[in-house]
């Protein structure tokens, strides 16, 4: 009787060179497929951030049908809790009792969650409290304390999403030597402007860096973001989309003088449109390159707001953001665009004085 070994076929083992051609088409797949994944995966981050958003802007619209106006950006709060607040305290002193920010509105009285406010596609989900409280952990590398180590602001714990100034007012609605105060913004106003609440932008993103310190008064080194020094977070304020006439460096929109008939204006980023504008433009959106891409929209002020561009897509300086317009629905789109088709309002809605009305170029 033959032995097994005659009977069955001898199996042959993979030589080393199919065994390295397998491998390098193995290598070949991962390498074309983890761009794919990668991409894959921040166009997830998008849309979960879009969807965050939009459920932020919803209960934002139902805020103002329901009181008849936008929430202010934050006021400054007449005791150390709860939610009174008087107008005559509406200066601008530091807030003693810190402030009550408009996310905490909805997240307190519209049952909207506190996660609701984050994106993933952020550093800790969002921007700290500019007031954490004395928890340390609610605090970011380099953040000063802007009031007293007790105080927690009425806000949302970590917040992706900025409003537009011309939307939600600053508290600033008393006391203004120039004329022009802060007030809070009928939905009327922006229903019946040339853009309509479709077209007129109510929140965006924060710009980012590893440490936030994007969001506040201090310097951001783009070179050195970990680096950059101390600095106090701004996470209450709006970003204010419009560049001033006067070309002055105005801390707060109400310090440019009731002089002007227009007072601000947009950028002129159209095709053959002013080059020193497009400049500007490309000249503040790199000082936020690398891991912060951004692009601050009236940059010369202190402690300016800058709008997040970190997601895919884009355009030459920057990634593409979110953006929630005032009847509540989302679009993913370079900041570039929103200028260039005028999506940021066409007047300075939360501010009183001589003819707010923005100039938009030709």
């Amino acid at each position: 009787m033959p032995s097994p070994s005659a009977v069955l076929p001898r199996r042959r083992g993979f030589t080393l060179i199919e065994l390295l051609v397998v491998i390098a088409i193995i290598a070949l797949l991962i390498g074309i497929l983890l761009p794919s994944l990668g991409s894959a995966r921040e166009s997830g981050r998008q849309i979960k951030c879009a969807t965050s958003m939009r459920n932020v802007a919803q209960a934002v619209t139902i805020y103002s049908n329901t009181y008849r106006v936008f929430p202010a950006a934050y006021l400054y709060a007449a005791s150390p809790t709860g939610y009174d607040w008087n107008l005559s305290e509406q200066t601008d002193s530091d807030p003693p009792n810190g402030y009550i920010h408009w996310s905490y509105q909805l997240f307190d009285e519209g049952n909207v969650p506190d996660d609701a406010f984050r994106c993933g596609a952020t550093p800790n989900g969002g921007a700290p409290r500019t007031n954490p409280g004395p928890d340390a952990n609610l605090r970011e590398p380099g953040q000063e304390l802007y009031g007293p180590t007790s105080i927690v602001d009425r806000q949302v714990t970590r917040l992706a999403f900025t409003g537009n100034d011309a939307v939600f007012p600053r508290n600033k609605f008393v006391n203004s030597p120039n004329g022009r105060k802060y007030r809070f913004v009928d939905p009327s106003l922006i229903d019946n402007s040339r853009k309509g609440a479709a077209g007129t932008i109510l929140l965006t993103e924060f710009a980012t860096n590893a440490t936030w310190s994007t969001v506040g008064a201090g310097i951001y080194d783009p070179d050195n973001p970990a680096g950059s020094g101390s600095w106090i977070s701004k996470a209450h304020r709006s970003l204010n989309p419009f560049v001033s006439v006067s070309g002055g460096a105005a801390t707060n929109a109400v310090d440019e003088p009731d002089t002007f008939a227009n007072a601000w204006r947009y950028l002129d980023l159209k095709d053959g449109g002013s080059q020193a504008d497009r400049d500007l433009w490309k000249n503040e959106a790199g000082k936020f390159r690398k891991n912060a891409p951004a692009f601050v929209i009236n940059a010369s002020r202190t402690g300016a707001v800058a709008a997040g561009r970190h997601h895919p897509g884009g355009d030459d300086v920057g990634g593409s953001g979110n953006f929630a317009y005032t009847d509540g629905h989302v679009e993913n789109k370079a900041v570039r665009q929103t200028l260039v088709r005028f999506e940021w309002g066409d007047r300075f809605f939360s501010l009183t004085g001589r003819n707010n009305k923005i100039t938009i170029p030709e």
